[in-house]
């Protein structure tokens, strides 16, 4: 299966479009969409089934966030002016799945399988173990069990500035890397306690940046005895 990130594709072709007609802007998505589906058909030399997903209203994690508002820095951002002609055309024309009280990206987490190929721009998506394409450069990739728990703890440390998720200030890309590389979950987790000097903080860093793998599932801490 392939699992598209609507909500990246639908401000991509919005923002492009912003001086265009709202015909012009649904236009120009679809044959973005169509042209994508086909260079990644192409690439991996079969044809899978695809399904684009869209983020709808609410969001638990607005709930989980007490040290800064999840997604507060977006609040002031303009949106371009077609978003929403564009979500309706992918509901009506694509199909598009829709998420109540959680994101798309969740959805797609919760779909993805190791043979299934996640299309996005987003990073965030190194966390779930399975191939990854991305557009932009069309570039096809694969992550393992291994590096994406390795990833998720590294974004607990890191934070991320585009939600609003505050990190240890000093810490990126490639310090956490050495930080946490070759440790066991429970040795990474004890790390990121240590590092952000909170188990709470740890814990609320973790469910907001961890993705659903199944429905309405809350991310709990590591335990000793689930170690291998």
């Amino acid at each position: 299966m392939i699992l598209i990130d609507g909500d990246i594709v639908a401000y991509r072709c919005a923002f492009k479009c912003n001086d265009e007609s709202a015909k012009t802007a649904c236009y120009t998505t679809g044959s973005f969409l169509s042209d994508l589906v086909s260079d990644l058909y192409v690439k991996i030399d079969g044809e899978p089934e695809y399904r684009v997903y869209l983020t709808g209203k609410g969001n638990f994690r607005n709930d989980i966030a007490v040290t800064a508002p999840y997604k507060g820095n977006r609040k002031d951002k303009e949106k371009p002016v077609h978003l929403q002609a564009i979500r309706k055309y992918l509901i009506e024309e694509w199909n598009a799945v829709v998420s109540e009280n959680e994101e798309a990206d969740d959805l797609i987490a919760i779909d993805a399988t190791p043979d299934s190929i996640i299309v996005s721009l987003d990073k965030d998506f190194q966390q779930v173990p399975c191939k990854h394409y991305n557009f932009n450069k069309r570039t096809l990739s694969s992550v393992n069990e291994k590096e994406g728990t390795l990833f998720f703890y590294r974004q607990i440390i890191m934070g991320d500035k585009a939600d609003n998720i505050v990190g240890v200030y000093g810490i990126g890309d490639k310090k956490s890397q050495k930080l946490l590389e070759g440790l066991s979950e429970i040795e990474m987790f004890n790390k990121c306690v240590e590092l952000l000097e909170s188990e709470e903080r740890v814990i609320e860093n973790a469910r907001l940046l961890w993705l659903r793998r199944e429905p309405n599932q809350t991310w709990e801490r590591p335990s000793e005895e689930n170690e291998t």
